[in-house]
């Protein structure tokens, strides 16, 4: 069916390079592009030998001319970014410039603030369009799924989606004192931030972790979530209609929090620059360099995630609610892909999104979040790829 350039080598990229191997009627070639080869041929190594062809390449992702001469040189129908979100816009040049479907699973952030929105990538519409290709945004899980859940609600259920609560818990405990699920980075970045939600169409701004909730998660149990600002609650705001409000939480453990609360007061957390030693560095990328590495967590993570969107809305003049969720299983995960599941979570709906623009199923040029598009054939491919979902018309709702 066609070829696939992959950009990254992280957790997420080795669950979507299996997904990619497993769904090789779609796949029939990919390329593993990253900073470090050795990584790429690592997970080479682990897949070759099925119907999909595999080959590696050397890449940095913020030069716009190496990600040019490499698609030039493999000549993919789509490129999967994988690697970090500071490096979405040179990915995305380099897709204009050599007329190639682009998909990715977070929204573009400058790295020297943590600010998470959709202006920058938003800007690139009309080049897509008239060059004929398509960029998919945000194709994960949060965002992603939630998208594909919502468009599903809005398509199957309502008439018209009023309130949505996004709910992401990982009950999973991998041993360790402190450690972030994904990058360290990126998670402390989000976690550290202001929260933030949407309420009659403007953000309504809280302090970190000022809103808490506890919550009843199906097959996984009470826990305490927290209100933080997600990027899908811009595109969602804008795509669903009959929005007031829209809301997002994560669950965190106590210890957690407490040994954030201890990096943040002694500045370990900070994404400024000090000197040290006659070298500039940048705290927060110090102390990533001193965390366990999230794909390392895969053997030791056990317990389940659950993610999902509480609705309610009308359908024919009447009130209604209805849950679409995920339970996945840490341990299952790593069982088939090696890896826990956070990174699965996302590298199953990257591969997704990634098969809709090969297939065809999804083609509307120009740069669209994923709630855009038909979403029954990605919630079909949800089930058969390993993210089986779930329907509630009686959940606990959260106040």
């Amino acid at each position: 069916m066609g070829k696939a350039l992959i950009i990254g080598a992280g957790g997420v990229a080795s669950v979507c390079i299996h997904k990619c191997c497993q769904n090789s009627d779609v796949f029939e070639e990919i390329c593993i592009a990253s900073r470090t080869k050795s990584k790429c041929d690592a997970l080479k190594a682990k897949l070759d030998g099925g119907k999909t062809k595999i080959s590696t390449a050397q890449v940095n992702a913020d030069n716009v001319d190496e990600l040019i001469a490499l698609i030039n040189q493999f000549k993919p129908d789509v490129v999967i970014n994988l690697a970090l979100p500071y490096q979405d816009l040179t990915i995305m040049d380099a897709c204009l410039a050599t007329k190639v479907n682009y998909v990715d699973t977070a929204n573009y952030e400058p790295l020297d603030t943590a600010k998470f929105e959709y202006k920058w990538q938003w800007a690139y519409r009309e080049r897509f369009e008239q060059a004929g290709i398509t960029a998919l945004l945000g194709s994960g899980f949060d965002p992603g799924v939630t998208g594909v859940f919502s468009a599903y609600a809005m398509k199957h259920e309502f008439d018209e989606i009023n309130y949505i609560d996004i709910l992401d818990c990982n009950a999973g405990d991998h041993g360790y004192p402190f450690a972030t699920n994904f990058n360290p980075e990126i998670n402390i970045r989000e976690v550290s931030a202001k929260g933030s939600y949407i309420e009659d169409g403007k953000w309504i701004e809280t302090e970190p972790m000022e809103i808490k909730r506890v919550y009843n998660f199906p097959e996984v149990g009470e826990k305490d979530m927290y209100l933080l600002h997600h990027e899908e609650l811009e595109s969602l705001a804008l795509n669903i209609k009959g929005i007031k409000r829209i809301r997002f939480f994560m669950t965190f453990g106590q210890s957690y929090l407490t040994h954030l609360k201890c990096l943040e007061n002694v500045g370990m957390t900070s994404i400024e620059p000090i000197d040290f030693e006659g070298h500039k560095i940048v705290p927060l990328q110090f102390l990533k360099a001193v965390l366990p590495d999230p794909a390392s967590l895969g053997p030791r993570t056990k317990g389940k995630t659950n993610i999902g969107c509480i609705f309610i809305g009308k359908k024919d003049g009447k009130e209604k609610t209805y849950y679409l969720y995920n339970v996945c299983d840490h341990e299952e995960c790593y069982k088939e892909v090696g890896s826990q599941a956070v990174s699965y979570t996302t590298g199953v709906p990257a591969m997704i999104g990634a098969a809709m623009l090969l297939t065809g199923k999804w083609n509307k040029p120009g740069v669209h979040n994923i709630e855009e598009f038909d979403p029954d054939p990605f919630m079909d491919a949800l089930n058969q790829f390993g993210l089986p979902w779930k329907e509630s018309y009686h959940p606990d709702l959260v106040d």
